[in-house]
């Protein structure tokens, strides 16, 4: 099986920046109220003063104003599944794992869409706070083993090399870059 991280790897740029975007467009009612409390935490963010837990709490605090999050959701994806990335649309494995700090409910439909399976934050939909721990760093790997604990990995894909310890799980890994594919530049060596 193949693990990929999903936001700047296999889709550009991030979906949870681009849902966003994509209600403050079609909804501002429901997101600019709480658009300055967002920028006040996003700052708090960048000076290292709250958790990416809490930030993006905050950035999705707008989800009880908006009326059917499941059809905004659909159509969302509607508007946006062109922006996967082609090479991996050409490499997709039935066995392949999706493993990403966004939302469950966010990246689910297009996951099931493409036949993979989905482990991610688990954000209710309706109030916007997680459940659990954002799914990211080595809470991937906690909820990569405890979801699939015989799986082997053979190539794991990211941007960021914050995902790490992702990478140390697989035989191969590679780091993306707008499209531009190269091996995992620590990769340790492989037994």
């Amino acid at each position: 099986m193949n693990t990929y991280d999903f936001d700047q790897t296999i889709f550009n740029p991030d979906s949870s920046y681009c849902f966003y975007m994509y209600c403050l467009r079609n909804y501002p009612a429901a997101v600019l109220p709480t658009a300055p409390r967002s920028l006040a935490k996003a700052i708090a963010y960048r000076r290292g003063r709250l958790s990416a837990k809490e930030l993006k709490e905050q950035l999705f605090s707008f989800l009880p104003r908006i009326p059917d999050i499941d059809r905004v959701v659909a159509d969302f994806w509607t508007e946006n599944k062109h922006r996967m990335a082609a090479w991996y649309l050409a490499q997709r494995r039935d066995d392949d794992i999706i493993i990403s700090a966004s939302p469950e409910f966010l990246l689910s439909p297009i996951c099931k869409e493409l036949g993979v399976r989905l482990i991610s934050t688990r954000m209710d939909k309706h109030s916007g706070r997680i459940e659990g721990e954002n799914c990211h760093d080595k809470e991937k790997v906690l909820r990569f083993k405890a979801a699939y604990p015989d799986a082997h990995t053979e190539n794991f894909y990211s941007d960021s090399l914050t995902d790490q310890p992702m990478a140390e799980l697989a035989d191969r890994a590679f780091l993306v870059n707008k499209n531009n594919i190269r091996p995992w530049p620590f990769e340790k060596e492989k037994a």
